[in-house]
């Protein structure tokens, strides 16, 4: 079957589709029906039906033979350390860590804060959580303090787990400082934490609420799998949001398995025992989905990195470890291949690496460039997929469906619509456009399996944010156009398309064309207050390693590239070098942030930033322009 026949056998009975797809489940009790539209528009699937995560992603495979294949690779060229975990030894971790938890009060339906670097102890306390039916929240490790109190206070956990550091370049993050912070800001208080000491630094303890991670375990009884309901909370992640407060993003169980499941075979085209890595961290949604949970639930080996795409130790890291472990479908942000460009535009280090086992490449978490994308393309002679998704969904909504079958890529565009998906581009009043217009990006409502039913304790605000402004539909926030062949082009968030006198433009465009110049390693265009027009273009670049020509001949350049490609319209003349861009910690550029500086407006300091001081750069480049108070 193509994915023609695919997606019209899902249109043509959705409930039929994911009931097919649900028989890949080892359930407790089978769902008896998929959909349950009683309390629409919340819609649940297989609300009905009783099931464990753990136990699909870790003791079915060791009951079906499969106990001695590698589960989880570590490799840390940070710290120099490599080791691998079986499906069993897994198994054995958690069951002993859940056992601890269990020893200390915790129980189904009760919350438990995870804050912990990319180690493969991230995953089991995950998994431990899912073993006893409690509700994880994995934040970020390295949140301030104030974040994560934040996050404290909205998810009330009974217990906090922890490590006691992070692990940058070059530097050590001292967590446990951070939580003991927060623990002091945040009105409730856990009634315990648990330590993951690690040999860069061991934290201290404060008697009687901090545990030792390995001592607590102790002479424990190992705890079993605690069969939920279908529509139990697997998890709550916090996802950042423009309005300051934190939106908590709840996953239901059965429908997480279900559509997980079905992805990795279908979108990543890796079959059981086949190794899968996904170059992300798991306080994002990626890391959730595709290093910890899918991956281990359909059987394949997966992989936890800490390091960068560069300078660990060098832009070929990447390679080295798709070398080395034998990686058949890489997962990563099109900001990594970014860095990787600017500091190997020539893809010297790719062929130091034999990347034979590799069959493709997938970029999801911002706008691919095509320009990024033919890069990659040329230097690994692989299918190099785009792909869209947000937190809110957990997996992809639109891509090239590889293990359906490759459709022909068009530089740009995600590609197609998934089974679950149908998306349409809306003007403001509502109304369909034809193709090749730009509007908002939604899809009718129900969502499919897997993807969020509500906001954490803030039902109100999921209906206001998500499904009030397009009745019948979940707006994505996102802005872009569907082409004839029904290919689906994402231009920028919705608040990203500016209005230059009277015509609206897409700052993404703009982007694309800076990103073809050959001098440019990065870049973005945000829209800046102007008198006349409304909102004018503003274009930041930065330079490839190795580029020595002056900055003015560069910056005359792209105007005229934009001026050329979208036209005089789009009012394009300004344009600033800068060293580096704002970004968050899984690489975002924070458009926002940067609009408000231009505009000298106040703004509060994103709590997902990766280094402040860049703000100041950014400050310092606008002033000569006459912006930021300049």
């Amino acid at each position: 079957m193509g994915y023609a026949d695919v997606y019209a056998a899902w249109k043509a009975d959705p409930e039929a589709f994911w009931m097919e797809q649900a028989k890949a489940i080892d359930w407790d009790t089978p769902p008896s029906r998929a959909l349950n539209d009683d309390n629409a528009p919340l819609y649940e699937w297989f609300s009905d039906a009783k099931v464990n995560t753990c136990y699909n992603a870790v003791d079915r495979h060791v009951e079906n033979g499969r106990g001695e294949q590698t589960a989880i690779i570590y490799d840390s060229p940070i710290t120099h350390t490599k080791r691998e975990i079986s499906y069993i030894e897994l198994r054995n971790r958690v069951a002993s860590l859940a056992g601890a938890l269990r020893a200390k009060g915790v129980k189904k339906g009760d919350r438990v804060i995870i804050y912990m670097p990319m180690i493969p102890e991230a995953l089991e306390a995950m998994l431990a959580c899912a073993r006893l039916g409690a509700i994880h929240s994995v934040v970020f490790g390295g949140f301030a303090a104030n974040e994560l109190a934040v996050r404290i206070d909205d998810a009330k956990p009974k217990a906090i787990i922890a490590a006691s550091c992070g692990m940058e370049p070059g530097r050590v993050v001292h967590y446990k400082p951070l939580v003991d912070g927060a623990i002091e800001l945040a009105e409730h208080k856990p009634d315990f934490c648990v330590v993951f000491q690690r040999e860069q630094e061991v934290a201290e303890l404060i008697p009687g609420r901090d545990y030792n991670w390995h001592g607590f375990q102790y002479g424990v009884a190992p705890a079993e799998c605690v069969p939920v309901e279908g529509n139990h909370p697997a998890y709550i992640l916090y996802t950042s949001g423009t309005t300051g407060a934190p939106k908590g993003v709840v996953r239901h169980t059965a429908g997480h398995l279900v559509a997980l499941n079905w992805t990795m075979k279908n979108i990543y085209n890796v079959d059981p025992g086949d190794v899968f890595w996904a170059a992300s961290d798991v306080g994002w949604v990626v890391g959730h989905s595709y290093i910890c949970y899918a991956p281990l639930i359909h059987g394949n080996t997966t992989i936890v990195f800490e390091g960068k795409p560069i300078g660990t130790p060098d832009a070929g890291t990447f390679w080295r470890v798709i070398e080395e472990h034998n990686v058949k479908s890489f997962f990563t942000a099109p900001t990594a291949f970014r860095a990787v460009k600017r500091e190997d535009p020539k893809g010297e280090y790719v062929k130091k690496y034999d990347l034979s086992c590799l069959d493709q490449v997938f970029l999801a978490g911002e706008r691919a460039d095509p320009d990024t994308i033919v890069w990659a393309q040329n230097q690994l002679q692989k299918p190099i997929i785009d792909h869209w998704w947000q937190t809110e969904l957990g997996y992809p909504g639109v891509c090239n469906p590889v293990g359906i079958e490759l459709l022909p890529v068009k530089l740009g565009s995600p590609s197609v619509p998934l089974p679950g998906y149908d998306m349409k581009i809306l003007d403001d009043e509502g109304n369909e456009l034809p193709p090749g217009e730009l509007g908002a990006i939604v899809t009718p409502l129900p969502l499919p399996p897997g993807t969020f039913p509500t906001l954490w304790n803030a039902e109100d605000r999921f209906q206001s944010s998500y499904l009030e402004t397009f009745p019948g539909y979940y707006e994505t926030g996102d802005a872009g156009m569907i082409d004839e062949d029904g290919y689906l082009y994402i231009m920028a968030r919705t608040d990203d398309v500016i209005n230059v006198a009277g015509h609206r433009l897409s700052t993404g465009a703009m982007e694309e064309v800076l990103a073809n110049h050959p001098d440019v390693g990065e870049c973005a265009v945000i829209g800046v207050t102007d008198q006349l027009k409304g909102q004018l273009p503003l274009g930041f670049i930065c330079l490839n390693n190795g580029c020595d020509r002056p900055h003015d001949e560069v910056i005359k350049e792209v105007v005229a590239s934009v001026r050329n490609t979208i036209g005089p319209v789009a009012a394009f003349k300004l344009v600033t070098v800068v060293d580096r861009l704002p970004k968050t910690r899984s690489g975002k550029i924070l458009r926002a942030t940067m609009v408000k500086i231009a505009d000298n407006a106040e703004f509060k300091m994103p709590a997902t930033i990766d280094d402040p001081a860049i703000l100041d750069e950014i400050r310092a480049a606008l002033k000569p322009m006459g912006y930021a108070g300049g």
